[in-house]
């Protein structure tokens, strides 16, 4: 005897949403790719862009975030005329992770977000308090032979220091977002804090300026922060609190649970004086990490919408935050204090990785000798293995990048929290 139409959908509909209750696996990474910038990647043979490409093709994460790879918009350098802004983290899909960079390595897919940056974004300030408001910027140098970044010039640092995030012409060291087409980037519901000014977070650490530099009189009248503040004025009022951004990237997985992935890049906190204006601005980065994760009330996003996230929500927080839980130059722990100790994160064991190399701890992943690059997830998304990658041991070519990728694999339960 045949099950009638109607009870046939329904046992199909029961099928349906058995299958979409399962846990979901996902491989999640961050990488800081040092610096990766329009010219490299109009083409497919960019030497050290192509080995950057094979890193990832080998790890082959679901939810990939890029850290240090350029956001081009128009008259930016190298940037084709007439072309749309935010194309680059397309471009290193379409020409280098969509092409198999060695042998028995398969192309990658990705959906991407890519978004404005406050780096090398002038700011018609002077912000670094040397006399002097640098507005235009001079032609990067090229890339080496070996694709490496060209360095840096005298007259490229002024610009960057008076610019609302260090970058020596405009987009530097932006982000972008790649996850694999199995997932959904939720586009309506992306939230970005690109514009949040320093100033409105409660007990904020905003410097100060040097004794000899402050009035007799504390008490004058004025727009924006007091005279006594090392960003004084409109500045101070104006001032952005990401050196990058920050974003909140929701992704749809299989089973039909959002993962809100949180990225960011904080700035490091050194390159400063005795104000440690850079040292300060990592912590407060980090803390609208926390404060998001708490759905702080004061939080103001680029569209004007309040709030963080929801008690409720699952995610992930990706990036190079540029500290060190217990050592490096960062203040006040704010990786310990902040998110490693939230009651929202998952508890964890810090990645190392299996190559050693001359210098580093096994869970060190930037060549300076740091963890500043971090895989979390909050409460309840259980990691089952994670890890440092710095290469194959028998591979005797220089890692293409001073970071190296961190990547975590993560078990996201159904909405009902259930795992196998």
């Amino acid at each position: 005897m045949r099950p009638s139409p109607l009870l046939s959908l329904v046992l199909l509909a029961m099928q349906c949403t058995a299958l979409c209750a399962q846990p979901v696996a996902v491989r999640a990474m961050t990488f800081n790719l040092e610096d990766v910038r329009t010219p490299d990647l109009l083409g497919p043979d960019q030497p050290r862009v192509q080995r950057l490409a094979e890193v990832i093709q080998r790890l082959r994460p679901n939810i990939l975030l890029l850290n240090e790879i350029a956001y081009d918009e128009a008259g930016g350098p190298g940037v084709p005329e007439g072309a749309e802004p935010g194309l680059n983290a397309q471009r290193f899909v379409d020409h280098y992770l969509s092409i198999p960079q060695g042998e028995g390595l398969r192309p990658m897919r990705y959906q991407v977000f890519m978004a404005p940056s406050n780096t090398g974004r002038a700011s018609g300030f002077d912000l670094d308090r040397d006399g002097r408001v640098v507005t235009t910027y001079p032609d990067p140098l090229p890339s080496g032979p070996d694709g490496s970044p060209g360095p840096q010039t005298d007259e490229g640092r002024a610009y960057g220091n008076d610019c609302w995030g260090f970058g020596t012409f405009p987009g530097q060291y932006a982000m972008a977002l790649l996850v694999d087409e199995r997932l959904e980037i939720l586009e309506d519901r992306i939230r970005t804090f690109r514009l949040l000014p320093w100033s409105y977070l409660p007990d904020h650490l905003m410097p100060e300026a040097p004794a000899s530099e402050q009035p007799e009189q504390d008490d004058q009248e004025g727009i924006g922060q007091p005279e006594t503040s090392w960003y004084a004025g409109e500045a101070g009022e104006r001032f952005r609190l990401s050196s990058k951004s920050f974003w909140d990237v929701p992704v749809r997985l299989p089973n039909g649970e959002v993962l809100h992935v949180l990225c960011s890049h904080p700035t490091p906190p050194a390159f400063d004086g005795p104000e440690g204006r850079n040292k300060r601005r990592n912590h407060d980065e980090i803390r609208l990490i926390a404060d998001y994760i708490d759905g702080a009330a004061y939080l103001v996003d680029d569209s004007g919408r309040g709030g963080g996230l929801r008690p409720d929500d699952r995610f992930l927080v990706l990036g190079d935050l540029n500290a060190d839980q217990d050592e490096g130059s960062s203040i006040y722990n704010p990786i310990q204090r902040l998110l490693l100790d939230s009651p929202r994160i998952e508890p964890c064991e810090a990645p190392v990785s299996g190559v050693e190399v001359e210098g580093l701890d096994a869970d060190d992943t930037a060549r300076f000798g740091l963890r500043v690059d971090y895989v979390l997830s909050s409460r309840g998304i259980r990691a089952t293995r994670s890890g440092i990658w710095r290469g194959l041991r028998d591979d005797e070519r220089a890692f293409p990048s001073d970071h190296f990728p961190v990547w975590a694999d993560l078990i996201v339960p159904d909405k009902k929290g259930s795992e196998p």
